[in-house]
């Protein structure tokens, strides 16, 4: 059984559909769990809530699309962030956060948590972080994480790292340290060329692979949206067009979506040029309807080919 452990944040989502939740590593852990809807896959999510009703509803949902949450602490007199997204004709998206105080803030409060232990056991073959896993904790828990993500990669785990930044959160000399410490840990980097250059200035793809290989990193993906997908896999590159699509309604978790198709396939043992043309198959699903998660139903059928690939 190959096993994957996201961290994150996953919030209440107010959106054109309506009410409903999303998070980009949330995202990614529910849309893979849906495409490899298989027993020999584990597909964890780490993250903090409250104990309210909203809380509750949020762990049914997890579990309801075969997520293992374990290591999801709840705090009491604690909630889930919330945000409002609103799009423009094409699709772009703005957002609006209610997140300073948000349960996950507080994973690391306690002396161990359940995802510390779970790493330090190697219980787990990936775990995956975004940079939004880094911003939205306060600096000692970060060192926290850094240290217990270190001991698992030493012990032979792999760090899939996401390179989703969010101004909103911190400022890019803070990203810049934290991205060059956990990236110097990190086995698979997916890298979007617009936060790049947000937090580098500098989004060409020569510059993103100079600074991979800098860390020692030798396999790399850089989203570029509509232009399609560089592929880097022991220094031979390869470019994979993007999937057009006749409207965009809502590009919210486009590039999260692309994460979980192409690790559905990665993970499955596809070529690396397959699983980015599947990441762009479900980026291009995802971005037709509202909202970070789509319904199951609206992705049926890619549901079904991955099942037949497996």
């Amino acid at each position: 059984m190959k096993r994957i452990l996201f961290f994150g944040e996953c919030m209440l989502e107010i959106s054109a559909r309506g009410e409903g939740f999303g998070g980009d590593t949330l995202n990614t852990a529910l849309y893979l769990s849906r495409l490899l809807n298989a027993k020999d896959f584990q597909v964890g999510y780490a993250t903090a809530i409250g104990d309210d009703s909203e809380s509750d509803y949020l762990l049914r949902c997890w579990k309801s699309e075969g997520l293992d949450t374990r290591l999801v602490c709840r705090f009491k007199d604690k909630r889930p962030g919330r945000y409002q997204v609103h799009t423009d004709a094409r699709g772009e998206r703005q957002f609006q956060y209610w997140r300073e105080d948000s349960a996950v803030r507080h994973y690391f409060d306690r002396h161990s948590t359940p995802m510390e232990q779970s790493l330090a056991q190697v219980e787990w073959d990936y775990l995956y972080l975004s940079g939004i896993s880094l911003a939205i904790l306060p600096h000692a828990h970060k060192e926290r994480l850094w240290h217990s993500v270190s001991g698992f990669c030493k012990a032979g785990g792999k760090l899939i790292f996401d390179n989703n930044y969010r101004p909103q959160l911190w400022q890019h000399d803070d990203a810049r340290y934290w991205y060059t410490r956990f990236m110097s840990l990190t086995h698979l980097a997916l890298l979007t060329d617009v936060d790049e250059q947000a937090i580098y200035q500098a989004s060409a793809p020569d510059s993103i692979l100079a600074r991979c290989r800098g860390a020692g990193i030798s396999s790399v993906v850089i989203k570029r949206g509509s232009a399609g997908a560089t592929v880097v896999w022991h220094d031979k590159v390869i470019e994979v067009p993007a999937h057009k699509v006749p409207k965009v309604v809502d590009t919210c978790a486009a590039g999260d979506a692309f994460a979980a198709g192409f690790l559905s396939a990665w993970l499955s043992g596809a070529p690396v040029t397959e699983a980015a043309k599947a990441g762009h198959r479900l980026a291009a699903r995802v971005i037709q309807f509202a909202g970070a998660i789509i319904l199951k139903e609206q992705m049926q059928d890619l549901i079904d080919a991955t099942e037949l690939e497996n």
